[in-house]
């Protein structure tokens, strides 16, 4: 069994790291605030993310430092987009050359617009080690070892499969493929459209509506990943439709509930330390700054983003898509 560190203890990293731990790995989880890590000793759960779910007898809680990673076989990278670069680079020096560097998060940074495998693979190279996991699955369900089916993803075949080994554990069914950037903008364009389908069902607009926007919303993540170098078949598997899917009409979705509210002109949710994140709203505008990089009409994105940042109502945005030129599906 391989020893690991599960840098980040959020829902997330907190879910695989009990699953890893539990089907017979040592796993060291390491925790940046010094009264998170004495917490979740106390209690041996994490209950700001994943209130009682006990940690297995094999998992480590350990303090986020170059010690954590040193003698690592792996280290999950599983630190939100926008706090990961500057949260990973300190421990980057004591990574051993011969780790793999796996990223479980799925965003865009905001500044340099690189996924979180080309910013790894600027701190920890070189970019064949460095791999990620993707696709639908709930921290929570994971956790729990309710069943899901995930995809790894690295340059190079060997290290792909030497990922979907190490994660192939109950209850996780792991594909494997060589398409990193379709993965990763897979995992990170889902999330905008997922708040448009909160929004959408916020506003009591139907089931068809929603349909409408994640059929879209899908069609406009194909042409970015397409834009990008990636393979649109890509998009039509687990670390694209099933993930929107999934966020889009998950009740447990972050970014759904966020757009639930606003729909429904509730008080935006809190995007403060302490809570979960919701990747979709840190990266609404990286992912519409990314469709003109690349000449991509994004007008799900563009329109959630209005909302978000720019103060357009909902029905505003709702005004916006419904009134675009006709023109045909395909």
């Amino acid at each position: 069994m391989a020893a690991l560190t599960v840098v980040g203890a959020g829902a997330w990293g907190t879910a695989l790291a009990i699953v890893l731990a539990g089907n017979g790995h040592a796993v060291n989880l390491a925790v940046r605030r010094k009264s998170q890590l004495a917490a979740l000793r106390a209690d041996g759960e994490n209950r700001v993310y994943l209130p009682a779910i006990r940690f297995p007898p094999r998992l480590g809680l350990t303090e986020m430092n170059e010690s954590a990673v040193r003698p690592a076989e792996a280290i999950l990278m599983a630190i939100p987009s926008r706090f990961a670069r500057v949260m990973f680079a300190p421990l980057a020096s004591a990574i051993s050359t011969d780790s793999l560097v796996i990223s479980v998060s799925k965003g865009i940074e905001p500044d340099s617009l690189h996924t979180m495998s080309q910013m790894l693979t600027e701190l920890v190279p070189p970019a064949e080690r460095v791999a990620v996991l993707s696709g639908p699955g709930f921290a929570s369900d994971v956790a729990q070892a309710k069943p899901a089916a995930l995809v790894a993803a690295a340059r190079s075949q060997a290290v792909a499969r030497r990922v979907q080994t190490l994660f192939a554990v109950k209850p996780l069914r792991v594909y494997w493929t060589q398409d990193v950037m379709g993965t990763e903008l897979g995992g990170a364009s889902k999330n905008v459209i997922a708040i448009a389908a909160g929004i959408s069902d916020g506003l009591g607009l139907g089931s068809g509506a929603r349909a409408a926007l994640i059929t879209r919303g899908l069609a406009e993540m194909m042409r970015l990943a397409r834009a990008a170098g990636a393979q649109r078949e890509t998009l039509a598997g687990l670390a694209g439709l099933g993930d929107l899917v999934l966020t889009a009409t998950g009740d447990l979705s972050r970014n759904r509930r966020i757009g639930l509210a606003l729909g429904r002109g509730d008080p935006r949710p809190p995007q403060v330390e302490g809570t979960p994140v919701a990747e979709g709203v840190s990266n609404a505008q990286a992912i519409v700054r990314l469709g003109e990089r690349h000449g991509i009409e994004m007008p799900i994105s563009s329109a959630v983003y209005r909302v978000l940042y720019e103060g357009a109502s909902p029905g505003a945005m709702v005004e916006e898509l419904l009134s675009r030129e006709l023109k045909a599906e395909f």
